[in-house]
């Protein structure tokens, strides 16, 4: 049977860390749009916050569904699920902000994840979610599969792009500055990648 949580921490938070890819669910307000599922991999690419937040890192790709969601109604859904060991799923129900290259508070959370190289997934948003609800799950009818490695293409293919040409493919792309039903998503031009900070301490304001 299912269990609600009142924190990520303890068994939950090891849990989510050591899991190689999740899943982001968002849809739009109209019953007619588009629902968006989506997988997220990269090792570094996600960070638990404090114990109702975590933050991803949203790298260049050909569509901004997520984003454009988050814009209008803030709803997301992230999942988790055991593909080795025993069987788990969990799922933070919540709301979600984009935050942007030119907003302020991005030189905080993107210090949360230091052992990835951001210049060469293009990183465009930093996702941050703040739970409302956190439950798991058996899994039981999750497959078993071995987790081999990242891919290396994403990076070798966004690795020879600067801030320009970012934002040049980006302008070409059909789906980017506004969604599959319309509403806006990624802010073009796209603002250059920061500078990184010095190391702060604690949890970025909010």
């Amino acid at each position: 049977m299912g269990k609600t949580y009142e924190r990520i921490s303890g068994r939950l938070r090891t849990f989510i860390e050591a899991q190689p890819i999740f899943f982001t669910a968002t849809a739009p307000l109209d019953g007619a749009g588009t629902v968006n599922l989506s997988p997220k991999g990269l090792t570094g690419s996600f960070a638990v916050i404090d114990e109702l937040t975590v933050a991803y890192l949203d790298c260049a790709g050909s569509n901004a569904e997520t984003i454009a969601h988050l814009r209008e109604n803030g709803r997301i859904t992230l999942m988790w699920c055991s593909f080795q060991g025993p069987p788990t799923i969990i799922r933070i129900h919540g709301r979600g902000e984009p935050i942007f290259r030119d907003d302020p508070r991005w030189t905080q959370y993107v210090s949360s994840f230091p052992e990835i190289d951001k210049s060469s997934h293009g990183v465009r948003t930093i996702i941050v979610v703040r739970a409302e609800m956190i439950r798991d799950s058996c899994g039981y009818a999750v497959p078993l599969m071995t987790y081999d490695g990242d891919r290396e293409l994403h990076g070798q293919r966004f690795a020879r792009e600067d801030d320009a040409s970012l934002n040049s493919y980006f302008e070409k792309k059909e789906f980017i500055a506004a969604s599959l039903d319309g509403l806006p998503a990624l802010p073009l031009p796209l603002p250059p990648l920061p500078d990184p900070a010095p190391t702060l301490s604690g949890a970025p304001e909010r």
